[in-house]
């Protein structure tokens, strides 16, 4: 593939790279700096149940940039302009919740690709600046090597579809929701996101992966989760987030203060 100057993300799933994300949802940039600059060589804002506003998500994106790591944005439910934006900002990738369909999914692909693929609207100026790309046709050229785009599946609907979502011409990767996929799949009676049921679904969401020489990912609690579920073929995995890496360290050190 064309790698575009400033760009990792893309590249390294194209490599066969496992990548490994941050997950921020509070709208503070030093903290997804921060989290670049420790060794995450991805960091993602998450708009949809995080606290970050447009102002905060544009310094975010450099932020996470001057960290050394690539950005991504997830987008609110149906918030399509929203990933076009995030793009345009210097987002890398992009990950939309509930794409159940594969008329969802090409919505998403419309505003995320630039045509033929797509009808993404032309503007990446920032986006330009920050990766220091001068040249625009080498960028129209190329950007749709090199953003991602990642279709959240998390529901029965979308499980149901998940071979045509991951055969749409510009879907990258499949990226499972596993808290609410728990909740879907036994109509609202249950959170389990390592239940039997979830794990039979991501079996089934690899498996339409690989076979559509597309990526499998998954939000993970947890390192160690995320480690297991990489020898079963994931190769995108959120890690954890800001606000549990947060709680987690304060609750050790209170353990020791309160002896």
């Amino acid at each position: 593939m064309a790698t575009l100057p400033g760009f990792s993300l893309a590249r390294r799933l194209a490599a066969g790279e496992t990548v490994y994300t941050g997950w921020c949802a509070l709208p503070a940039p030093i903290i997804v700096e921060t989290l670049a600059r420790e060794g995450f060589v991805a960091v993602t804002i998450d708009q949809q149940h995080g606290l970050w506003d447009t102002a905060a998500t544009v310094n975010g994106i450099a932020a996470i940039r001057a960290g050394g790591a690539a950005p991504i944005v997830r987008v609110p439910l149906g918030a399509f302009d929203t990933a076009s934006r995030a793009l345009d900002f210097g987002a890398e990738g992009v990950i939309a919740p509930m794409i159940n369909t594969v008329a969802d999914a090409k919505a998403f692909v419309a505003a995320t690709k630039y045509p033929p693929i797509g009808e993404r609207s032309w503007g990446p100026t920032r986006a330009m600046n920050l990766a220091g790309i001068t040249d625009m046709k080498a960028y129209l050229r190329d950007a749709n090597q090199n953003v991602v785009t990642l279709a959240m599946i998390e529901t029965q609907t979308a499980l149901d579809n998940v071979d045509a979502i991951a055969a749409t011409p510009g879907i990258d990767v499949l990226f499972v929701g596993p808290s609410d996929l728990s909740i879907t799949l036994t109509n609202g009676k249950e959170l389990d996101p390592h239940s039997a049921t979830v794990e039979a679904a991501l079996d089934k969401i690899i498996a339409a992966a690989n076979k559509a020489g597309k990526v499998a990912g998954l939000y993970c609690a947890n390192a160690e989760r995320a480690v297991a579920c990489a020898k079963r073929g994931v190769r995108f995995m959120a890690v954890a987030s800001d606000l549990a890496m947060l709680r987690a360290g304060a609750a050790a050190q209170l353990k020791t203060l309160k002896g």
